[in-house]
C-alpha cells in the first residue's frame, strides 16, 4: 500500500490490526457523530495511522495500517534496537535509516517491530486536555481522564471488543499456494517468507519440525529394514545395533539443530537467545524491586545489587521444588490409580477392537487431565522467574509415559509392550489431529451461525433477505485465537504444539528397542502434521500475535534429558529380552548391554562438545562485526577525546 506525502510517495503497511467494537444502527451511526467510536477513529488518524471502518453481521471493525514514516517515529519513541550493518544493535532513528539491516523480505520493520509500533501508537493515545473528557457511546456516559489512554478505557468501559492481528491476503494466499498445500515438496517449507509473516517464534518451530521430519527418515528406513530383513545368525545384534544408530541419531539430530536454528538467526539478523531474554526480564525485575532512593541517586552498590539476585534466584528455586513435590504428589495420588485402572480394563478386555475404544476413552481423559494439570501448574509458577514454562512442559512431558512404563514393568513382554505402543501413537495421533483441526472449525462455525441468526432477528433484517458475513474481516475476527490449552497468558498455541512433538520423540525414543517400525509411523505423521498445522494458522485461526523467541526454549532440554532417558529405557528393555528365563542373571550378554549403556552414555556428551553449535561463517561473521563496532568505537571515543581537550587548551 502507498499513500500520497507531502511530494512524494510514501509506502505504508497493509491493513494489519484491527478494533473490533459494538455495532450500531445505521441510523444511530449517522447521528452519532460525537461518540466516543467517533473519537478513537479521529485520535488515530491523528497519530498518523491510516483508518478504515467496515460494518460487520455481528460487530464494527476498525482497520489500522501505517506508513512507513508513522512507524519510524513509533520505533524512535520507543527507543527500539535494531541490528545496523556493522553488527551492533544501537537505537532506531529514523533520520538513519540506511544503516539498518533490512530482512528478507526487503522490509525495515519485522511483524514483531511493526505489531509493537502499532500497539504502542494506539494505547499511546492519551488524553493531553487538563481535565477530564465526558465520552458517549450509543445511551452510555462515562469519563476519560487525564493522562489515561483512551483505548485503555474504551475495553475498560466494553466498547473495545478486541485488538487483533490481520491476516494478509495477498501473503495468506501465497503461503497457502507455496507452503501449506504443497504436499509435493514433503518437508521443504519457505520459512523466510513464514519468518517475515508470522515472526521468529512461529518460524523456529516449523524450521525444528520441519528439520525433525526429515531426521526421522533415517531411523525410519532402519526400522523398517529390522523388519522386513532377515539377519540369520546375526539377528541377536540388530536391536542392539539398532538402538546404538537411534541414539547417535537423536544427538546429531539436536546438535545440528543448534547449529541451524544460529545459522537461521544469523540470517533474520537476530542476535539475541532466549537465555538473554530471560536474563533481561531478570535484571527489569531486580530494578522494580529496588528503593526510590536507589532510583532516584543510582547508588546501588554491588554488594546489594548481588544480595538482591541471589535473594531472587533461591527464591524461585525453593518454588520449583516447591511446585514439583505438588506435582510428584498429584501424579501419585491421581493419575497412578487412574492408570492402574486402564491396565486392569486393558488385560480383561476381550477384542481388539475394545482394546482400541478403551485407549481412545483413555487418551481423551488424559488430555483433559493434562490440561487441568497445566493450569494448575500454571498458577503455581507464576512467580518462579520465567522458568514457567520449562517447569510447566517437563512436568507435562514426563508424566504422559507412566502407562507405558507400567505395562513394561508389569508384563516384560515385548510382544503386549508392541501392541500398546502401536494402538497408543495410532490413536493418539488420529484424535489429537482431529481434535486440533475440527475443534476451530466448530468453534468458528457456531461463532458464525450465533452471529447470522442474531442479526435475522433484529430490526433491520428483511423478510426473505439472507444474512451472510461478507468481510473478510469479521471472518477472522469469528476465528478462535492460537492460545495455548493451559492457558493464554503463559503461552501461546506452540506450547501445545510443541507439547505433541515431545510425547511424540519420547515415546519412539525410550521404546525404539519394543518397535523399530515406530519411527515409519512418525515419519509419516509429522509430514502430515507440517502441512496440517499450516493450514490451521492460515485458514482456522487468527493470525497469531508475534512474540518474541529466538530459539525453542526449554523443549531443547527436554529433548536432551528424554535421549538419556532413552539409554536406561532400551538398556532395560534388551536385558528383558535376553534375560529369557527371567532370574535377571549377569550373563555376558547382560554384562555387554551394561557396557554398551555406558558407552553410549559416552557418545551422547562427546557428540555434544565435538559438533559445534554454531556454523563457522556465524563465528566468522560475529568476529567481523566485533571488530567493525569496536573499531567505530574507538574512533568515535578518540574524536570526543580531541574536541574536549581542544576545549581544555
Amino acid at each position: 500500500m502507498r499513500t500520497q506525502g507531502e511530494g512524494h510517495v510514501e509506502e505504508a503497511t497493509g491493513f494489519e490490526v484491527g478494533i473490533v467494537v459494538p455495532r450500531l444502527s445505521r441510523a444511530a451511526a449517522a447521528g452519532a457523530t460525537d461518540n466516543c467510536v467517533a473519537r478513537l477513529v479521529r485520535e488515530l488518524e491523528g497519530a498518523g495511522l491510516l483508518v478504515e471502518r467496515v460494518r460487520g453481521v455481528s460487530a464494527e471493525f476498525i482497520k489500522l495500517a501505517a506508513p512507513m514514516g508513522t512507524l519510524g517515529r513509533a520505533a524512535a519513541e520507543m527507543h527500539m534496537k535494531k541490528l545496523t550493518y556493522i553488527g551492533m544493535e544501537l537505537q532506531f532513528q529514523s533520520d538513519q535509516v540506511a544503516a539498518f539491516v533490512r530482512q528478507t523480505d526487503g522490509s525495515l520493520f519485522s511483524w514483531r517491530e511493526r505489531y509493537s509500533c502499532f500497539r504502542y501508537l494506539i494505547y499511546g493515545i492519551v488524553n493531553k486536555t487538563n481535565s477530564e473528557v465526558v465520552l458517549k457511546f450509543d445511551d452510555k456516559e462515562f469519563h476519560w481522564k487525564q493522562s489515561e489512554s483512551l483505548l485503555t478505557r474504551l475495553e475498560a468501559e466494553g466498547v473495545v471488543k478486541l485488538v487483533f492481528p490481520l491476516h494478509d491476503e495477498i501473503k495468506r494466499k501465497q503461503l497457502l499456494r507455496n507452503w501449506a498445500l504443497n504436499w509435493l515438496d514433503f518437508t521443504w517449507q519457505p520459512i523466510d517468507e513464514i519468518y517475515s509473516y508470522f515472526g521468529t517464534k512461529i518460524a523456529t518451530y516449523f524450521a525444528f519440525l520441519g528439520m525433525y521430519a526429515r531426521w526421522l527418515f533415517f531411523p525410519a528406513v532402519f526400522g523398517l529394514a529390522t523388519q522386513l530383513i532377515d539377519f540369520g545368525s546375526l539377528q541377536w545384534l540388530v536391536l542392539p545395533g539398532f538402538f546404538i544408530f537411534v541414539i547417535s541419531w537423536a544427538v546429531l539430530f539436536l546438535q545440528f539443530w543448534k547449529r541451524k536454528n544460529s545459522a537461521l538467526l544469523a540470517r533474520w539478523g537476530i542476535h539475541c537467545s532466549l537465555s538473554e531474554y530471560k536474563n533481561l526480564d531478570n535484571v527489569s525485575f531486580l530494578s522494580d524491586s529496588l528503593t526510590v532512593e536507589e532510583k532516584e541517586f543510582g547508588v546501588v552498590s554491588v554488594v546489594v545489587e548481588k544480595r538482591k539476585f541471589q535473594r531472587n534466584e533461591w527464591f524461585g528455586v525453593l518454588l520449583r521444588i516447591r511446585n514439583n513435590a505438588i506435582i510428584v504428589l498429584a501424579i501419585i495420588c491421581l493419575q497412578l490409580p487412574f492408570e492402574l485402572a486402564y491396565a486392569h480394563l486393558y488385560e480383561i478386555a476381550e477384542t481388539e477392537v475394545m482394546r482400541y475404544l478403551l485407549t481412545a476413552v483413555y487418551l481423551v481423559a488424559i488430555q483433559y487431565y493434562t490440561r487441568i494439570g497445566g493450569k494448575v501448574s500454571v498458577n503455581l509458577i507464576k512467580y518462579e522467574n520465567n522458568q514457567g514454562e520449562e517447569s510447566s512442559s517437563a512436568s507435562l512431558v514426563y508424566k504422559s509415559y507412566i502407562g507405558l512404563f507400567y505395562h513394561a514393568s508389569l508384563h516384560r513382554d515385548i510382544l503386549a509392550l508392541r501392541r500398546v505402543l502401536i494402538q497408543r501413537l495410532i490413536v493418539y495421533q488420529v484424535l489429537e489431529n482431529l481434535i486440533e483441526n475440527s475443534i476451530p472449525y466448530l468453534k468458528y462455525s457456531y461463532k458464525k451461525y450465533i452471529a447470522v441468526h442474531k442479526k435475522k432477528r433484529g430490526k433491520e433484517s428483511t423478510v426473505g433477505r439472507s444474512v451472510r458475513l461478507s468481510t473478510r474481516v469479521e471472518k477472522e475476527y469469528l476465528k478462535p485465537s492460537y492460545t495455548a490449552s493451559i492457558g493464554a497468558e503463559l503461552e501461546d498455541g506452540l506450547f501445545d504444539d510443541f507439547l505433541e512433538l515431545t510425547l511424540q520423540f519420547g515415546m519412539i525414543m525410550m521404546f525404539a528397542c519394543a518397535f523399530p517400525l515406530i519411527f515409519c509411523f512418525a515419519a509419516l505423521n509429522n509430514v502430515t502434521e507440517l502441512r496440517a498445522d499450516a493450514l490451521k494458522l492460515l485458514v482456522m485461526l487468527k493470525r497469531p500475535v508475534p512474540r518474541a523467541a529466538a530459539t525453542i526454549g526449554a523443549w531443547l532440554n527436554i529433548f536432551q534429558f528424554l535421549v538419556v532417558m532413552a539409554i536406561c529405557t532400551n538398556c532395560l528393555l534388551l536385558v528383558c529380552l535376553y534375560d529369557v528365563e527371567g532370574k535377571w542373571r549377569i550373563e555376558p550378554g547382560l554384562a555387554a548391554i551394561l557396557i554398551m549403556e555406558h558407552a553410549l552414555l559416552l557418545i551422547k556428551f562427546g557428540f555434544s562438545h565435538f559438533v559445534p553449535e554454531e556454523p563457522a561463517w556465524v563465528r566468522a561473521n560475529r568476529v567481523r562485526y566485533v571488530a567493525q563496532a569496536q573499531n567505530v568505537c574507538s574512533k568515535q571515543l578518540l574524536r570526543s577525546i580531541s574536541k574536549f581537550q581542544g576545549k581544555l587548551d
